[in-house]
């Protein structure tokens, strides 16, 4: 599943251009501190630059601004994130809100879904920390 030159430099750029609540969700998971695990930030698969993505645990993770309730974005979500699907690849989405607000429940949330947590609050509902 390689991706097409074009988009390995989109990733490039997008990978300078981050926004706040992907960098700090990036300082908080890269260089395997989110239990050993291993992610990449705006990894380019298929036709698509992935946010964060987790190879062992099969794990893409969007960090999801106000557009993607906009317009025909909700749409394009679910077309990409049907495509994944088909290549065995889940997708947790996480408002960027939510990162902002508390970016060590964000990772848990990421571990919940590694490990198939099914006692995991829906997004946007994540307890309180400290």
């Amino acid at each position: 599943m390689d991706a097409p030159h074009r988009l390995r430099d989109a990733a490039k750029t997008l990978r300078r251009q981050m926004s706040l609540p992907e960098v700090l969700l990036w300082r908080a998971i890269k260089g395997r501190k989110l239990d050993g695990l291993h992610f990449r930030r705006q990894h380019p698969l298929g036709a698509y630059v992935l946010d964060f993505y987790c190879d062992e645990a099969r794990l893409a993770v969007e960090v999801d601004g106000a557009s993607h309730g906009l317009g025909n974005n909700p749409r394009k979500d679910a077309r990409r994130d049907a495509w994944l699907a088909e290549k065995g690849i889940r997708t947790l989405r996480l408002p960027a809100v939510v990162i902002l607000d508390d970016v060590d429940n964000a990772t848990r949330t990421i571990l919940r879904e590694v490990r198939g947590d099914p006692d995991a609050p829906p997004l946007g509902e994540l307890p309180r920390s400290g």
